[in-house]
């Protein structure tokens, strides 16, 4: 007689499918899983490897009088400074904002957390841009400051309030009920919890501000990414614009040490679904509610208010002939099909290293991920100076082609497909393809049948998440892109350069546009993640 196994306990597998439970793994198929992550990962290792290649051929000699010069100094100076000044600013205006959108009772907290992520739609130099005709004074750190703060504060407040959110309220009341006030709560329960939020935030701001090339450049404010950039446009100087290449890798990466020191490895799970109860809601005064109205309703108008103002402004003051269509849909078209190919190649890259994350998980599979991470936190800079090095050199045919391009995104963004992924292909359960070979299906055409159905949502996700970050994208482009290659991202920065402001407006609303579905996901993502 079988024996019965208590309800919620999932039968074993039996012996002849635990054998085929790998299965794309077993024989050739493994080995070319294996064999693609492998070649994907070596090509994100392409920026490291020029860093360390240069650095060797140029010598310690010219290696040091490049590097210890007061140019290099002083540039390390204005990148410290913005990061040490911004990067706080930016959580405490997140943290704060996600309290005053979560915790407390302050009137249409729900529209005010929509306008809250909508920055993120406006892409940074468009802020600069608008900060700039608005105010043609505007420059210097001061100003690399407040337009940073504006254009990147919600990194931190989408994390920060999306752990508000699930944190378990009766570690709260227990504090309460030990007789904490409730500003001993947040500080000593509440802020301890929020750690990693704070520091996943502030690792974004942090690259964010290192790779930022339009943003700086408009306000005149001089960073590594603007110097190496006038430095390769101006003379092509090889060795100088690669050796402030490699100091701001340098940067990058001693940041993302910083970041890991600061998470910790404190545990922040918990076993069980917490509480099943509303969190907490403050409630404020009439005075604490006016302060919190001022200060979401400044932030906003800082932040949303002087890009849709100027935007209108130059429309309206450039009228119909600003939309000249000879010249924009070509760019929209261009945009679009660099962000599709973009979306499609990197998805398709992303696919056997999120394979083996979900199917075979080891210590290959985590270095092999590692090198994409490392290698997407790089400054688009960087990265497309590696190419244009190794292009020239060992690849001539696809010098200043799309192909160059295109690899550049995926090298890029290949992390923001990858996590999607790698989400949608744990939805499928293996035995419903082990089901499917047991009824005489090969591998292939079992994960064509199961597996790639089910994580269909998650690929198209990630495919849009990259294409999005494309169309955005300014730097790699402007370097890589052929010879007569306009996109909404290029024209809008040609057209600024020549102070023509009202014929760039049109390329700056087009960017907002593409960029809200972004901004709609990200936000609908992190309330789904909450369980909201």
């Amino acid at each position: 007689m079988p024996e019965t196994l208590p309800a919620g306990v999932a039968a074993p597998i039996p012996a002849p499918l635990r054998r085929r439970s790998h299965g794309l793994f077993a024989g050739r198929g493994g080995a070319w899983v294996i064999g693609l992550s492998l070649l994907v990962s070596l090509l994100a290792l392409l920026p490291i490897a020029f860093v360390i290649g240069v650095s060797w051929q140029t010598g310690w000699a010219t290696l040091s009088a490049l590097v210890f010069r007061p140019r290099v100094g002083e540039l390390l100076l204005n990148t410290v400074l913005l990061v040490v000044i911004t990067l706080p600013l930016c959580i405490v205006l997140g943290i704060t904002l996600a309290w005053l959108t979560e915790r407390s009772n302050l009137p249409g907290r729900r529209g005010w957390s929509l306008l809250a992520t909508a920055p993120l739609a406006v892409p940074a130099f468009v802020h600069s841009y608008a900060w700039v005709s608005l105010v043609p004074p505007i420059h210097g750190l001061s100003a690399g400051v407040l337009v940073s703060v504006i254009a990147y504060f919600p990194f931190l407040y989408l994390p920060v309030a999306a752990t508000l959110r699930r944190l378990d309220p009766a570690i709260e009341d227990v504090a309460q009920s030990m007789g904490l006030k409730p500003w001993a709560v947040f500080f000593r329960v509440v802020l301890p919890q929020l750690r990693l939020a704070i520091c996943g935030g502030a690792l974004l701001v942090g690259l964010h501000l290192l790779a930022e090339y339009g943003l700086y450049a408009m306000i005149r404010f001089d960073t590594f990414t603007t110097a190496i950039f006038d430095q390769f446009k101006s003379t092509f100087n090889g060795p100088a614009a690669n050796m402030l290449a490699g100091v701001l890798a340098l940067c990058c990466l001693a940041m993302l040490t910083l970041e890991s020191t600061a998470r910790g490895h404190a545990r922040y799970a918990r076993v069980g679904s917490g509480s099943a109860r509303e969190q907490p809601v403050a409630c404020l005064t009439t005075g604490q509610t006016v302060l919190a109205l001022a200060l979401l309703t400044i932030t906003c108008a800082l932040a949303l208010g002087v890009p849709l103002f100027t935007l209108g402004k130059w429309l309206i003051a450039g009228g119909a002939q600003v939309w000249e269509m000879a010249e924009l849909l070509p760019a929209l078209q261009q945009t679009l099909l660099f962000g599709v190919c973009g979306a499609v190649l990197t998805t398709v890259a992303a696919f056997p290293i999120a394979w083996l994350s979900i199917r075979s998980p080891g210590r290959l599979q985590r270095v092999l991920e590692s090198c994409n991470y490392i290698t997407s936190s790089l400054p688009g800079i960087v990265v497309a100076l590696a190419l244009v090095t190794v292009t020239v050199h060992y690849a001539r045919p696809i010098y200043q082609t799309a192909v160059t391009v295109l690899l550049a995104y995926m090298l890029m963004f290949l992390p923001r497909a990858l996590v999607s992924l790698r989400a949608g292909i744990a939805q499928a359960p293996i035995e419903l393809e082990n089901m499917a070979r047991s009824l005489g299906r090969s591998p292939a055409r079992a994960l064509w049948l199961i597996t790639l159905r089910l994580a269909a949502p998650g690929a198209a996700a990630g495919a849009a998440l990259v294409f999005l970050a494309i169309t955005n994208e300014l730097t790699a482009t402007l370097l890589l892109a052929p010879n007569g290659t306009r996109t909404l991202a290029t024209g809008f920065w040609a057209l600024t350069s020549e102070i023509d402001y009202a014929a760039a407006a049109p390329y700056a609303l087009l960017m907002i546009v593409l960029s809200l579905p972004l901004t709609g996901l990200l936000y609908h993502q992190s309330k789904r993640t909450a369980g909201r």
